[in-house]
């Protein structure tokens, strides 16, 4: 008898802080699935479709019977669970609360454009509910950055969706991309992708450094100017980036597998020691606490 209670489709994906959580996914794969440098959702098997409540509902139920009270953190999948229904997200919600009582925090991946139909009345009644961080990929605040990867989104999209979040007390997680922009676009990346954090003020924010495990292809089609930076003009992107930032209280992180330099810090609290780390790994690469080649990955 398999005594797994949850079916999982790999690959399955989740922040590195949810390493503790139960991932129950309550959708396969990603809604949008169009943007050129994600690799995450592209396997066969992992074509978007929507679980039946009935069958998330018996999930939660079997992983009461085999591990009660031991669930803590709980991780809404795959790509997206904010494409469900307010009314659908509250029903699964509710379980989560009568089933695994000792649940002290849910959270999901969210896409910009999936908080775009639900009011902030909504989104209090879910965060009420239990939904309490939502990680947002924004990738970039640059339009023309965001147009040439196929997000979907714009600065303005993503910063009426930030803002209705926080509106409704769930905590953001922003993540951005650190070369994205590649040498043609690196200073308007790192400018505006600051400015959409300066006019949303996250709880969270993060950045990854771009990368094609599966080749760069597929990203190209759309983005033939686009050429990669070096690692020395990607720690130039990120000096830009933090000078340009005017946070007050916001919890960075620079350290996904990744990122060469490992950087984590409050902003602005500590905006001019995290400068200064930067400016030091440019201007002596070779005594900087780098990560080694073979210890990067997505």
């Amino acid at each position: 008898m398999n005594v797994i209670p949850i079916r999982y489709i790999n690959p399955v994906f989740r922040p590195p802080s949810e390493a503790q959580s139960l991932i129950l996914p309550v959708t396969n794969g990603c809604s949008w699935n169009k943007c050129t440098y994600c690799e995450m959702y592209t396997a066969p098997q992992k074509k978007f479709s929507v679980r039946e409540d009935e069958e998330t509902l018996n999930s939660i139920g079997r992983t009461r019977e085999l591990f009660g009270d031991q669930i803590h953190r709980v991780f809404l999948g795959d790509g997206d669970a904010m494409v469900l229904s307010t009314r659908r997200l509250m029903t699964l919600l509710q379980a989560i609360k009568d089933k695994l009582p000792k649940v002290r925090r849910i959270s999901t991946y969210c896409l910009p454009r999936n908080v775009r139909n639900k009011t902030v009345q909504e989104l209090q009644e879910l965060r009420e509910a239990g939904l309490s961080l939502a990680y947002v990929g924004a990738e970039s605040g640059d339009d023309l950055v965001l147009q040439r990867v196929n997000k979907g989104e714009s600065f303005d999209s993503t910063q009426v969706a930030l803002e209705k979040l926080g509106q409704a007390g769930i905590t953001r997680s922003v993540m951005l991309l650190n070369g994205l922009g590649g040498r043609a676009h690196a200073q308007q990346h790192a400018i505006n992708s600051a400015r959409l954090a300066n006019a949303t003020q996250p709880e969270f924010l993060a950045t990854l450094v771009v990368s094609f495990p599966q080749g760069e292809d597929r990203f190209r089609a759309g983005y033939s100017e686009w050429e990669p930076l070096s690692q020395q003009e990607l720690f130039e992107e990120m000096r830009q980036f933090i000078e340009t930032l005017e946070l007050k209280r916001t919890v960075f992180r620079s350290d996904h597998a990744s990122n060469w330099l490992v950087l984590k810090g409050v902003l602005g609290l500590e905006k001019n020691r995290i400068l200064q780390e930067v400016t030091d790994a440019i201007n002596r690469p070779q005594s900087a606490p780098l990560r080694p080649a073979w210890q990067r990955g997505l």
